[in-house]
């Protein structure tokens, strides 16, 4: 005897084109916001070879924008999805699964579609709180998804495009046929989508826009927690950099004039402030006040061409960040300083103690501590 396991039947209303149409052109929005910072953030702490030396140093405040508005599109994108997810669901048991070739580009469709999404928003959800339970290297798996996202999305798009242009408004043909009566329903649970993506948006976008940080009740940082008024990602404890001996620390400076300096001359060089946000990928940004040297002033000192890029390393021990490299409209740009004092006071240890980098418009990883040689690239 042939046992046959019925499939699921759906009772409710409003999984319908209607529904998914209004939730789905609110995630597609989130979606497109979320991959163009996405893209952005990726160029600046990776840029191809044929963009390093032309990556904009200005304005100052680019990245904090951008990337604040990468977390916060994602994070609104988790309750639009799994809205979206909840009105089509049902259309996952229609038997059979293909009966032609559009059918069957739909399914493929929303396979990618779906999978790319989800892995995307919660495993971006995940490194806000830099906690990575998988073996693969986060950033270059998220940057590849992100791609196969927006291909699985436009895809999806054009094969739904007669179903999305007849259930678009009120007045459309496709929404005019669904029964009148499930409007009121319908309004509602999209008022109690917006208000969850709302509810989600205000409790974590004061880590990054700070008029809202009263608010920050989920968000991992809080722009006021911190060392020196700064909230650290990184600990030297973490980078594995051991107490700095003063006395014998040594900043190297490599060029065709190449010279070293201590730290009491590199106090003694002519030093300069600058108001500058550390923007982090995690989503969190805070503003602060830095003194230091001026990198263009210590390329100029080693010989350095003004088309000159610079290598930075650190004597972090451990993490994927202990040498970075910097083109030359960064290095040159007036703001760009090897700090040596926040908010007034001796930088901290956990915050780069002798000297780091801080410069406009740049990812919070590549803003590097414990700087202890410069190379003219």
């Amino acid at each position: 005897m042939k046992l046959r396991v019925p499939l699921p039947r759906f009772s409710g209303r409003l999984h319908d084109a209607r529904t998914a149409t209004a939730i789905g052109r609110w995630l597609a929005a989130a979606g497109v916001v979320c991959f163009l910072t996405g893209v952005i953030s990726h160029w600046l702490q990776h840029p191809p070879g044929w963009l390093a030396d032309d990556l904009p140093s200005r304005p100052s405040w680019g990245y904090r924008l951008t990337q604040g508005l990468h977390v916060a599109s994602g994070i609104a994108a988790i309750p639009l999805l799994l809205a979206k997810l909840w009105t089509v669901y049902p259309r996952l048991f229609e038997w059979p699964p293909v009966r032609s070739v559009r059918p069957a580009l739909e399914r493929l469709s929303v396979a990618l579609l779906v999978a790319a999404a989800v892995l995307e928003v919660f495993s971006g959800l995940l490194n806000t709180v830099q906690w990575y339970p998988w073996p693969f290297s986060f950033v270059p798996v998220h940057y590849a998804l992100a791609w196969v996202f927006v291909g699985a999305m436009l895809l999806h798009v054009a094969v739904k495009a007669p179903e999305i242009k007849a259930h678009w408004s009120r007045r459309s043909p496709g929404t005019l046929a669904l029964p009148a009566e499930d409007g009121p329903d319908r309004r509602a649970l999209l008022t109690g989508v917006a208000a969850a993506v709302g509810a989600v948006t205000l409790a974590t976008a004061g880590q990054s826009f700070t008029p809202l940080k009263r608010f920050d009740l989920l968000a991992p940082r809080h722009p006021d927690h911190g060392q020196q008024g700064l909230p650290v990602n990184r600990t030297a404890v973490a980078a594995a950099v051991a107490v700095v001996n003063v006395q014998q620390w040594r900043l190297t400076v490599a060029g065709p004039r190449p010279y070293v300096l201590t730290l009491d001359e590199l106090r003694a060089l002519r030093q300069y402030d600058a108001t500058l946000p550390i923007a982090c990928v995690e989503g969190w940004s805070k503003s602060a006040h830095w003194s230091g040297v001026r990198i263009r002033d210590l390329l100029d000192r080693a010989g350095a061409p003004p088309e000159a890029r610079l290598r930075v390393v650190s004597m972090e021990q451990e993490g994927g960040y202990a040498v970075t490299e910097m083109g030359h409209t960064f290095a040159r740009d007036e703001l760009t300083l090897l700090a040596l004092r926040l908010n007034g006071e001796v930088l901290s240890p956990d915050h780069g103690f002798p000297a780091r980098i801080i410069a406009p418009n740049r990812p919070g990883v590549l803003q590097t501590k414990w700087v202890h040689r410069l190379e003219v690239l």
